[in-house]
């Protein structure tokens, strides 16, 4: 098992930023491959970016290229998404999610857990 916690979300104005982090305990971190997700009211959830075991790579959707970092840091166990120029449309609940994978995973169904999820809030 795989317990994994986000937080940093928040209320920001356009073009600000935020961190968010999430902090993982249980089965060898450094063996899964993380994502993170969002999902706003009355949408499917979205992949935004996902990362490697070794943190060597990653993958973008295009909706967040250019703005969003994903990165890792296995000592702390702990998977960051650094989010840039913030729009009112990225407004949504965020989730991490871990897949035990040597390469990129990008398809939720592929993921075996999820964090509780951390709400993200952009003013206009």
């Amino acid at each position: 098992q795989v317990q994994l916690v986000e937080s940093g979300g928040g209320l920001v104005q356009a073009g600000g930023s935020l961190r968010l982090s999430c902090a993982a305990s249980g089965r060898t971190f450094s063996s899964y491959a993380m994502g993170w997700f969002r999902q706003a009211p009355g949408k499917e959830r979205e992949f935004l970016a996902t990362v490697r075991w070794s943190g060597t790579s990653t993958y973008y959707a295009d909706s967040v290229k250019g703005r969003f970092t994903i990165s890792r840091d296995s000592a702390k166990n702990t998977v960051y998404l650094q989010m840039n120029s913030l729009k009112p449309e990225d407004t949504a609940v965020y989730y991490c999610a871990a897949a035990l994978a040597i390469g990129l995973v990008v398809t939720p169904g592929k993921f075996d857990y999820w964090g509780q999820g951390t709400q993200v809030t952009v003013s206009s």
